[in-house]
This record gives structure tokens, sequence and C-alpha cells, in this order.
């Protein structure tokens, strides 16, 4: 199954590895991932927010994993941050995972997440 990226040139293009729209067939089977945070596997949430970016795309690709998948059946992924330092760490963690694949994205700088001490939380949408 192929995922259709959208990225038309009437618009200007993504800031950074993304695509403006991504599309999959009708027969996809569909993968909706609850927001992942940045802890480990025995509960703690680190105070480094580096970490913590990459603890919540290590549980969401493990995720993928689980529902055999990978970062290249992403449709959309949608990243909330506390700060607005970690744009550019979250972006370098993303371009990181995501290995060019520019699924459609969104990432947005929220006053805070369900605990004081999260700092980051992605959620995602994948098909295959």
């Amino acid at each position: 199954m192929t995922i259709q990226l959208h990225n038309p040139a009437g618009i200007a293009p993504p800031f950074s590895c993304y695509s403006h729209g991504a599309s999959v067939p009708a027969d996809a089977r569909w993968l909706y991932v609850s927001g992942q945070v940045g802890v480990t596997t025995d509960g703690i949430v680190p105070d480094d927010p580096v970490k913590q970016i990459e603890l919540a795309w290590d549980n969401l690709l493990a995720v993928l994993a689980d529902a055999g998948m990978g970062v290249t059946d992403l449709v959309k992924v949608d990243g909330f941050i506390t700060r607005p330092d970690l744009v550019p760490h979250y972006r370098k963690e993303r371009e990181r995972r995501v290995a060019g694949h520019a699924a459609a994205t969104t990432m947005v700088i929220v006053a805070g997440l369900a605990e004081p001490n999260l700092l980051v939380e992605i959620q995602a949408v994948a098909a295959r």
C-alpha cells in the first residue's frame, strides 16, 4: 500500500520534513496511536526535555511495531510541546526518526499536558 503525499505547487512548501496532506487507498488498515509521552518503561519521566522527546518517539515507534507497521506507514503525526525552545529539538528528532518520510504533520505549543512534568506528547495515525 502506498501513502500518497500532497504538496501542491500553489502553496508555500513545508517548513521542514512533512507534507501538507497525505491520502491512503480505501482498503487500508488504520492505526490510531494515542498520545505518547517521554516516559521510560518503568514509568520515569526524565527532567531532560530532549530525552523526553526521544522517549516519546521510542514509544510511538513501539506502538507502530506492535501493529506490524513502521514510519513509512505514518499518515499524520501531531506533536505537542510545552515550550517554544523545544521546537528545534522536536523537529530534529522527528526528522531523524522518520528518515525522510514526510507524513502530514502538525506541531503545537501548548500551555501544558496531563501531568506538569510532561513536556512533549506525540499522537499519530498510520495506515497499511
